[in-house]
């Protein structure tokens, strides 16, 4: 479960440290989902979910600490994405930056293709 830059998504070291963070509370061996839902401001919308295991086919990030679980169908409206953890002024938030997103909602959470 090793972190490769050659994956179609990458996760930042902030975005791994946060995941684990969060996981710690969890069941031993839980994931962080992250999807692709339809809906939102601008037509799809990020989801993410905290799941006792991966499913078949899931795109797997991170190591043994912070495990990020990723669908087919959601992956392929992630290729070549960036995840990281932002803490700002504006508070705390995980960013997905989507090369694939035409257009996107004020809060980030929504985008169009």
């Amino acid at each position: 479960m090793n972190q490769i830059a050659a994956e179609p998504v990458v996760a930042t070291q902030n975005a791994l440290k946060r995941v684990a963070e969060v996981l710690r509370g969890e069941t031993p061996g839980a994931f962080l989902r992250i999807a692709v839902n339809g809906g939102g401001c601008s037509g799809f919308q990020y989801a993410f979910d905290i799941v006792p295991a991966p499913e078949d086919g899931d795109l797997i990030l991170g190591d043994a600490e912070a495990r990020l679980a990723i669908d087919q169908v959601s992956l392929d409206f992630l290729k070549g994405a960036k995840i990281d953890f932002v803490d700002d002024l504006m508070g705390q938030s995980f960013k997905i930056d989507n090369p694939n997103a035409t257009a996107s909602c004020g809060c980030g959470t929504s985008f169009s293709v």
